[in-house]
């Protein structure tokens, strides 16, 4: 919501102060920016102005107020229907996106030996989003669906009972990253000079992609267990995701978890 609240405040050239993110529902869900008034008016400096007559120009405040009290509706709604999209799902061939979003990641993790437990000490993120719309924002979506991703492949373990009833079905039954999960060192940086020419502004999506990226936390654990001089011939077994029972069940095989 908030980069379409930006692409908006630049097209109809307001000030920041002039818009708010709503919640989506049944009366507001939009799926796609519109150019619209581009035919007959401009938007100047929170001013609509006729283009005939640059000189006749209207509040835009004064503009929703009279819409809003003669029940005028200023909303616009469409489905957006991606170009070039020849994928066969018989033959499994062509193109399924407009475009990709990718990205690569490098993680350190400590492990003791002792007890299980991991810590991540480091992750570098590599991120192509295209040209940004809002740099800060899209860096703070890549942090949060990298530390989600982390949960999924460290602790949040899935346990059903014997007539297969889900326990483990919410944050209180299963545990989530908090602060103190975070890696000590987070460095996140996003490819320069690779605007994506197929979409608005040259931009990317960077909702979820940031998530898979977590995969290699699970992969540094298991290449540290890998590392102990006992397996160097044999890799351990290591299931997903690997919590402290689990971490500490290929450290010491055989020995039960207390």
């Amino acid at each position: 919501r908030h980069r379409l609240g930006h692409i908006a405040l630049r097209l109809m050239d307001l000030p920041k102060d002039r818009w708010a993110a709503g919640t989506a529902g049944l009366g507001t869900e939009v799926e796609a920016e519109i150019p619209a008034s581009e035919a007959a008016v401009d938007f100047l400096g929170g001013f609509v102005v006729d283009r005939a007559r640059p000189e006749r120009r209207i509040p835009f405040a004064d503009v929703v107020n009279e819409a809003y009290l003669n029940r005028v509706s200023l909303s616009e709604y469409a489905h957006y229907k991606f170009p070039h999209l020849t994928f066969n799902k018989l033959t499994g061939q062509g193109r399924a996106f407009l475009y990709y979003t990718q990205g690569a990641a490098c993680s350190e993790v400590e492990i003791d030996s002792l007890t299980g437990e991991t810590k991540v000490r480091r992750v570098d993120i590599l991120m192509d989003l295209g040209r940004p719309i809002n740099e800060a924002l899209d860096r703070g979506q890549v942090a949060g669906a990298f530390v989600q991703g982390m949960g999924w492949v460290t602790t949040e373990k899935l346990h059903y009972s014997r007539d297969g009833l889900l326990l483990s079905h919410a944050p209180s039954t299963y545990k989530i990253p908090s602060i103190q999960d975070t890696p000590r060192e987070f460095r996140i940086d996003l490819l320069e000079n690779a605007a994506n020419t197929v979409n608005v502004r040259g931009s990317k999506a960077v909702g979820e992609p940031p998530l898979l990226l977590a995969i290699s936390v699970w992969t540094a654990i298991h290449d540290a267990l890998r590392a102990r001089p006992s397996w160097e011939s044999k890799l351990p077994a290591l299931e997903l995701p690997a919590t402290q029972e689990e971490v500490f069940r290929a450290l010491h095989p055989g020995r039960k978890w207390e």
